[in-house]
C-alpha cells in the first residue's frame, strides 16, 4: 500500500490506463485499481490492432476521411484530425515501451499492415491476432518496474468523490467549482470499503457490453466508468451509437469469442447456411463495409431466413496461410472442432463497442474539474455515430498522453484532500438473496437485446424505459439494504448504463450510423448533433 494517499487514482489496468500511469509516474505517485486481475478487461482481447497512416503511399488525411465516413456527420473534424496525425507518435511510443508489430515476411524493415472494414488503405498495425495481448505483455512489464505505480489488484471503484458531494455531506453550500476529490473503492476480498483521497481521478474502465445478451467482451464491461461519471455530474452523449461486431463465433462453449475484422480484410465471405453470399445486396463494398452494415444486413437475413447464425469463409486461404496470420482464432476454432481451412466458420453479431460515453475535452477532461475519462467509457467525438475499425486502441494511447499533459502542469498547484469521510454502510445486512441479482442482471440483458439491439423501434424502446425504471427502483432498495458485493456494483452500473442508452435512443428520432429505427429508418439532417444527457440534482 502507498503510505500517503497518491496523487493521481486511475481506474482500470487497459491501454489507457497503463499509459496514462507510466506518463505520469516520473511526475507524481500514482494508484492504478483493477477490479480483476491487471490482466482484465477489453485492451487484452483485442484481435484486429491499431490504425495508424503508417506506409508511404497511405495519407493521414484519407484516414481522416475514412474515419469520417464512417461516424456518419457527428463526428468532430478537430479531434479526428489531432488524433490521426499524432498516431505515427503513438505507434513509437508503444514500441519504445517493448510493444512488438508483426514485419512483413522477408521485408523486416516493413510493418505488415492489414486493412479493415472502412478503411480506404492497408493501416492497421498488429501482433497476428492478440494485438491487445501483446500490448498488454508489454505495458505490464514497464508498469511492475516502475517504483512509483502501485497496482491493486480486486479492488472495485463505487463511486468518484467531488467538491460538491462532500458539501452536501457536511451541510456546507455547495462550491462553485465542482472538482474530483478521490473515490471509494470496494475490496472485493475482505469485503471493505476504502475512501481514498486523490488530486485527480481517472476512470479508464472500458466499455458496457455486459449489459446486452450477446457481446464479445468480457464479463467486467459492465460500464462502470460510464455509471460512476453520471452519478457524479459528468455529461454523458451518443449512448445510442452501440457497436455490434458482425461476426463473433457462434458456438454454445465460446459465446464471446472474437472473431477479427481483419478475416473480411483477408478475403473473407459472409454466407448463409445454403452456401450463398449475400454481402453484395447491402453494400457494393459487401464484407468491406462499415461494422453497422454488416450488422444489420446479417440481422436481416437471420430474420429473414430463421437461421441461428450465418457463416465467415476463409477457405480461399491455404492452411499455412490462416495458421500464420490468425493463429488465436484458429487454435479456438479448432478446439471448437471447427477447421476454419476447411469448414466456414458460423458467426452472429454481438455486442462490442459504445461509441458514446462521458463527454471530454482534448485532454480528455470532463466537466467535473480534475476528473478524467480516457478510452470506451468517454466520448471525444472521434468516433461520432459509428466507430471506424481499429480507432479505439490509438484513442486510448491519444488521450491518455494528452490527459497526462494536463495533469503534470497542474498537480503541484492542486490540493489534495487529505481525509474524506469514511464509507457509511448504515444498517446494511449481509446479502441473503443472491438470486435477485441474478434475476435483475438477466432481465435487464434480455430487454436490452430484445428491445434496444441492433434494429429498434419507438415502442420497443418505450417498453424497456418502463422496464428499466421498475429495475432501478428494485435496485435502489437492494443497494441501500445489504452489504456492497461486486456483483452488486456493477449490477447498479449496468442499469444505469441500459437507463442512458434507452434514453438516448428515445431523443434521435432518425436512423445514423449505429442507431436504426424502423419508425424514422432515414438520417434527418435537424439530429446532426450530439445526444447529451446531464443528471439533475
Amino acid at each position: 500500500m502507498t503510505p500517503s494517499p497518491p496523487d493521481v487514482v486511475i481506474v482500470g489496468t487497459g491501454l489507457a490506463g497503463l499509459t496514462l500511469a507510466l506518463e505520469l509516474a516520473e511526475h507524481c505517485q500514482v494508484l492504478v485499481l483493477s477490479k480483476r486481475e491487471r490482466l482484465s478487461g477489453n485492451t487484452r482481447w483485442a484481435q484486429g490492432g491499431i490504425a495508424a497512416a503508417w506506409d508511404q503511399a497511405d495519407r493521414w488525411e484519407d484516414h481522416v476521411r475514412d474515419t469520417l465516413v464512417a461516424g456518419a456527420g457527428l463526428c468532430r473534424r478537430e479531434v479526428v484530425e489531432a488524433i490521426v496525425r499524432d498516431a505515427p507518435d503513438r505507434i513509437r511510443d508503444l514500441i519504445a515501451r517493448g510493444v512488438v508489430f508483426d514485419r512483413r515476411e522477408g521485408r523486416p524493415e516493413e510493418f505488415d499492415l492489414h486493412i479493415e472494414g472502412g478503411h480506404s488503405a492497408r493501416r492497421v498495425l498488429h501482433a497476428k491476432d492478440s494485438t491487445g495481448a501483446e500490448l498488454m505483455r508489454a505495458l505490464l512489464a514497464a508498469v511492475d518496474q516502475h517504483p512509483r505505480i502501485e497496482v491493486r489488484e480486486r479492488w472495485m471503484a463505487v463511486d468518484v468523490l467531488t467538491e460538491r458531494w462532500l458539501a452536501r455531506r457536511t451541510g456546507a453550500l455547495p462550491p462553485a467549482r465542482d472538482r474530483a476529490i478521490g473515490l471509494y473503492a470496494l475490496e472485493l476480498d475482505s469485503g471493505q470499503v476504502h475512501a481514498i483521497p486523490a488530486k485527480a481521478v481517472a476512470l479508464c474502465t472500458g466499455g458496457a457490453g455486459k449489459v446486452y445478451l450477446y457481446t464479445s467482451n468480457p464479463d467486467e464491461s459492465t460500464g462502470d466508468g460510464m455509471a460512476m461519471a453520471w452519478r457524479c455530474g459528468v455529461r454523458i452523449a451518443n449512448m445510442e451509437f452501440v457497436q455490434f461486431h458482425p461476426t463473433c463465433l457462434y458456438h454454445p462453449e465460446a459465446r464471446t469469442f472474437l472473431i477479427s475484422e481483419a478475416l473480411r480484410g483477408e478475403g473473407g465471405i459472409l454466407r448463409l447456411g445454403s452456401g450463398e453470399a449475400f454481402m453484395e445486396r447491402y453494400d457494393p463494398r459487401k464484407e468491406l463495409a462499415p461494422r453497422d452494415i454488416v450488422a444489420r444486413a446479417i440481422d436481416r437475413e437471420l430474420k429473414r431466413t430463421g437461421n441461428e447464425c450465418v457463416f465467415l469463409d476463409m477457405t480461399h486461404l491455404s492452411r499455412e496461410e490462416i495458421e500464420h496470420k490468425f493463429p488465436t482464432i484458429h487454435a479456438q476454432c479448432l478446439e471448437l472442432g471447427i477447421d476454419m481451412a476447411v469448414r466456414p466458420i458460423p458467426v452472429v453479431p454481438a455486442a462490442h463497442y459504445f461509441c458514446g460515453g462521458a463527454m471530454t475535452d482534448e485532454h480528455g477532461e470532463t466537466n467535473v474539474e480534475n476528473l478524467f475519462v480516457l478510452g470506451e467509457a468517454s466520448c471525444t467525438g472521434l468516433h461520432g455515430a459509428n466507430r471506424l475499425a481499429s480507432n479505439s486502441l490509438l484513442e486510448a494511447a491519444h488521450y491518455a498522453t494528452q490527459a497526462a499533459q494536463a495533469l503534470r502542469a497542474r498537480l503541484s498547484e492542486v490540493p489534495c484532500c487529505a481525509t474524506l469521510p469514511p464509507w457509511d454502510p448504515g444498517h446494511a445486512a449481509e446479502p441473503d438473496e443472491q438470486v435477485v441479482i441474478t434475476q435483475l442482471w438477466d432481465e435487464i440483458r434480455r430487454f436490452m437485446w430484445n428491445y434496444v439491439g441492433i434494429v429498434r423501434t419507438t415502442r420497443r424502446l418505450e417498453r424497456a424505459r418502463k422496464r428499466i425504471e421498475l429495475v432501478q427502483e428494485e435496485i435502489r432498495t437492494y443497494y441501500w439494504d445489504f452489504k456492497l458485493t461486486g456483483d452488486l456494483v456493477e449490477l447498479r452500473n449496468l442499469a444505469q448504463v441500459a437507463q442512458l442508452v434507452i434514453e438516448c435512443a428515445l431523443r434521435r428520432l432518425e436512423s445514423r450510423g449505429l442507431h436504426y429505427t424502423l419508425d424514422h429508418p432515414d438520417p434527418d439532417d435537424r439530429f446532426l448533433h450530439d445526444t447529451v444527457l446531464k443528471k439533475r440534482y
